[in-house]
């Protein structure tokens, strides 16, 4: 089995109030930024998997999306898995750069 580092992110549904995201971005003029709109405020979880391969990692991550991370009412998650290559020799929880996976 190979441990695969994973991303998982959990944002609300579309249409639904984030009053977290309003709050940010309420602020963001009294702090010197201009032009950004649509702010939306979630949560990113980062854990490892072990796993025969990435489809299986990925796999595993969905359904932990699925049924502990995410609350399918009104959230909606991805995952994401760098490849292969990109897991040599790097401690758990380290980003990998342009790392894009299945969305859950």
């Amino acid at each position: 089995m190979t441990r695969y580092g994973v991303l998982a992110e959990v944002r609300g549904l579309d249409g639904l109030a984030d009053p977290e995201g309003l709050a940010v971005e309420r602020a963001l003029p009294a702090l010197g930024f201009a032009g950004i709109s649509e702010v939306r405020v979630g949560k990113a979880i980062r854990f490892v998997v072990e796993a025969d391969d990435e489809a299986a990692a990925c796999a595993v991550a969905g359904q932990l999306c699925e049924k502990l991370l995410a609350n399918p009412v009104i959230e909606r998650s991805s995952v994401s898995v760098p490849a292969l290559a990109d897991q040599a020799d790097r401690a758990p929880g380290a980003e990998a750069p342009g790392s894009e996976g299945a969305g859950r």
